[in-house]
């Protein structure tokens, strides 16, 4: 259990730092940001994937469409297979690499 901002890049370095190996990251709006460990970023919906494709890696948006939660199922785990043996996420071909440290407290 990790305990930690939901900050999208603050969370990210949190799980990192924890010893995960990949992130799974779910958007609705996008953040191009890349964290130290390879994180697949998954829409909420087809438009965000249409529009920022540069970044994001996985439409779940398909299921609101119709399509079976069982096949988009079966199509992320593929997707995350080919990522845990090496596959690049779009962050990472683009070389996208950040980290941030929650402060807390005052920050001025």
């Amino acid at each position: 259990l990790l305990s930690g901002p939901g900050n999208d890049l603050v969370s990210s370095t949190d799980l990192t730092a924890a010893g995960a190996h990949l992130i799974l990251f779910t958007t609705g709006r996008g953040t191009p940001f890349g964290a130290p460990a390879p994180t697949v970023k998954i829409s909420t919906n087809t438009a965000l994937y249409e529009k920022k494709n540069g970044w994001i890696d996985f439409n779940a948006g398909s299921v609101a469409e119709g399509e079976p939660l069982d096949e988009a199922g079966d199509r992320l785990l593929d997707y995350v297979l080919e990522v845990a043996g090496g596959k690049r996420t779009k962050t990472e071909e683009r070389g996208f690499r950040e980290i941030s440290i929650f402060k807390d407290g005052v920050v001025l």
